[in-house]
Order: C-alpha cells, then sequence, then structure tokens
C-alpha cells in the first residue's frame, strides 16, 4: 500500500537509523536528528529500531491513505487530525483506505516524526534510504532529493495489527517549551579552565543558519586554541571557528574538522537541542563520559525490547 503526498511542508525526510560505515570517505551517517522521538514513533508501531520513517520539518504535510494502515506521529507539538478528527500527540492510530492525514504547523519544537506500521520502503544507497540532501543520497528516489506533492510513500497493509490506538506516557514526552540545560563530556581541545567557564557561564541563542549538518550558537564570542590539523568529528561535537560562535554538529555533519573542540553534547542531548526554534535560548552544563554511556545504555537496551 502506499501513502500519497498531497501538500508538503519545508522540508520533509526519509530518513533510517543512517548511512554507517562510509565515512571514511566522507560520507556522513545522517538518520534522525532527534533519536529520541524517532524511536518512540517506531516503538509505538513495533518497528524494527531505525524503520524507515518521516522527519517533517515545522510541519505542513497532508497524506492520504491508500489503504488500511497503522500510523504514529511524535515528536514537535503541532496540530494534527485525520479527516478533521484531532490526533493525541505522540501516539499510534488506525488510518483507513481514503482518509487524510493533516499536519499544521509547529507550535513547540521543529520536527516531528512519522512512522507506518512495518517502515516506509525505498531502494537503499550504501546501505541506508536515509536523505542526505546535500550529498544527494537517499531518500524516495536515492538522489537525496525531499518529498514532493504527488510521491507515493510505500509501506505494507496493517490494518489489522493493533486491536486499539496507544500514547506514549506523558513523563517521556519532552517539553519543547522549556530552555533545556544540554550536557557537555569534555573534549580533546587544550581550553583552558577559563575559556571552558565561559561557555557554560552564559545562555546561547540559536542561530537561524542552523540545520541538519550543525547548530551555530550566537552568544558572547569566546576564544579559543589555535589548531593547525583536522581530524574526525563525530555527531554532538562542539567545535569553536575563530569568530568564536560554537558550532554543534550534527546528522548530516562533515565527516572531519580543523576547528578546535570544546566537548561533545551527550548523545540523549543532541535530538532536544534540534527541537530548539531559531531565536530561542539553551545553556550547558559539564557532563563525564561514564554518566553518558550508562544512559546511552539504557536508552539502547530498552529501545531494542
Amino acid at each position: 500500500m502506499s501513502l500519497k503526498v498531497i501538500a508538503c511542508g519545508p522540508l520533509c525526510l526519509l530518513q533510517d537509523g543512517g548511512r554507517h560505515g562510509w565515512q571514511g570517505l566522507g560520507v556522513s551517517p545522517g538518520g534522525p536528528v532527534d533519536k529520541h522521538a524517532a524511536a518512540w514513533a517506531n516503538r509505538l508501531l513495533g518497528n524494527a529500531p531505525g524503520a524507515a520513517l518521516l522527519e517533517i520539518a515545522l510541519g505542513g504535510l497532508e497524506l492520504e491513505t491508500q489503504a488500511d494502515t497503522w500510523l504514529a506521529l511524535t515528536g514537535a507539538e503541532l496540530p494534527s487530525s485525520l479527516d478533521g478528527e484531532p490526533l493525541p500527540a505522540w501516539s499510534r492510530f488506525r488510518a483507513r483506505a481514503g482518509q487524510r492525514l493533516k499536519l499544521g504547523f509547529a507550535r513547540a519544537g521543529q520536527r516531528a516524526y512519522l512512522a507506518a506500521a512495518g517502515g516506509f520502503h525505498a531502494e537503499p544507497v550504501l546501505g541506508s534510504v536515509s536523505t542526505q540532501t546535500r550529498e544527494q543520497l537517499g531518500g524516495l528516489a536515492g538522489n537525496g532529493q525531499p518529498l514532493a506533492v504527488g510521491d507515493m510513500l510505500e509501506c505494507t497493509a496493517e490494518g489489522g495489527r493493533f486491536a486499539r490506538a496507544a500514547s506514549v506516557p506523558w513523563p517521556y514526552q519532552p517539553d519543547y517549551r522549556e530552555v533545556p540545560t544540554l550536557r557537555v563530556l569534555p573534549g580533546p581541545d587544550a581550553f583552558t579552565e577559563q575559556q571552558r567557564q565561559a561557555f557554560f557561564d552564559q545562555p546561547w541563542r540559536i542561530n537561524p543558519q542552523s540545520d541538519r549538518m550543525g547548530v551555530r550558537l550566537r552568544g558572547e564570542a569566546m576564544s579559543a586554541p589555535r589548531r593547525q590539523w583536522s581530524l574526525g568529528v563525530v555527531e554532538g561535537a562542539i567545535q569553536v571557528p575563530p569568530d568564536g560562535q560554537p558550532i554543534i554538529l550534527l546528522a548530516d555533519r562533515q565527516t572531519m574538522g580543523g576547528y578546535p573542540l570544546l566537548g561533545v553534547l551527550h548523545p540523549l542531548d543532541i535530538g532536544r537541542l534540534a527541537q530548539c526554534p531559531a531565536h530561542s535560548e539553551v545553556r550547558f552544563a559539564e557532563s563525564t563520559v561514564e554518566q553518558a554511556q550508562a544512559d546511552l545504555r539504557e536508552f539502547l537496551g530498552f529501545f531494542a525490547t
């Protein structure tokens, strides 16, 4: 069966668990920038971790179902309805043939995630269907193009998979209206204690030039040690370029960089940062590798079951 795209917002991308094993050739992994919201969308439907779903930036999507199936919607707070009937947030619901799902524009958060029972189907490129527009990889046609009006999203007819609707328990639903304090692990570069404290002491605002490659921060400029060589970078790496305004790398990042690295964002806080709109405020606090490892083991253990 399939879902037909009737209307499409600013940026709707097919994403799965990511394109791994190719960073040595300069290909970034991609995948959802908010792994928490994406993981819950798949879990609501009993899908395998990393099953292909839609990442919907800001909203504005309308789909028509071609057969009975189950869908799940998580992430950004936005008005959503099925044939005009409002849908609860962070929930799974049955969609029958001919019905229309409409998503308005985000009131809090930046990205919503829509999953279908069994996941969406597309031909993998380098082992993944994740859409990377910069590298022209993945997506429905394999060329990195975002969703467009008239596209058909293929999935399995699963109308009888569940007996009833369900929602994510409210303690696991983030409040995207809060000013987040995001945890930072120490980095490899020799920032002085004064330089590091300058980062943690002030609030930062999200630069509107942020995207899936990285979130640019705006605040009182930092000073940083000079770097004269490049090294591999990971998702969440906090780079400090010469202008002193930090950049936090996301899923579509470059694979190497030469800017000094202040630290790395806690893996489970990256998604919360990616949900922050332009001009909003964020703060940072120091954390440890040991705590991040424990948190990540718990997260992966929960969503693997």
